[in-house]
């Protein structure tokens, strides 16, 4: 329950935010028609969701991949958070 909330958290702070960024967080619907190029992961990372989104996008792009999807995130006084990529 409590990685839903998060996982909202980070979904409602995508849609209000306007980085520069090219990969996109979607939601479940979304990547359903979306080619799954691998996942990424951040631990032990301090910080708002919003910074911990924007980290998660430069990883992404790093990779090639259009998009994210938060799969995992946990919050014990550090983040970790999982995401798989899409093409």
């Amino acid at each position: 329950m409590k990685n839903r909330k998060i996982i909202t958290v980070f979904g409602l702070l995508a849609a209000m935010s306007f980085g520069a960024s090219a990969a996109q967080l979607v939601n479940d619907q979304q990547a359903s028609g979306l080619q799954s190029v691998g996942t990424v992961s951040l631990g032990g990372v301090a910080g708002a969701p919003a910074d911990i989104r924007q980290q998660l996008s430069q990883k992404a792009d790093a990779q090639g991949a259009a998009a994210y999807r938060i799969v995992e995130a946990r919050n014990n006084d550090t983040w970790h958070v999982t995401a798989e990529l899409y093409k």
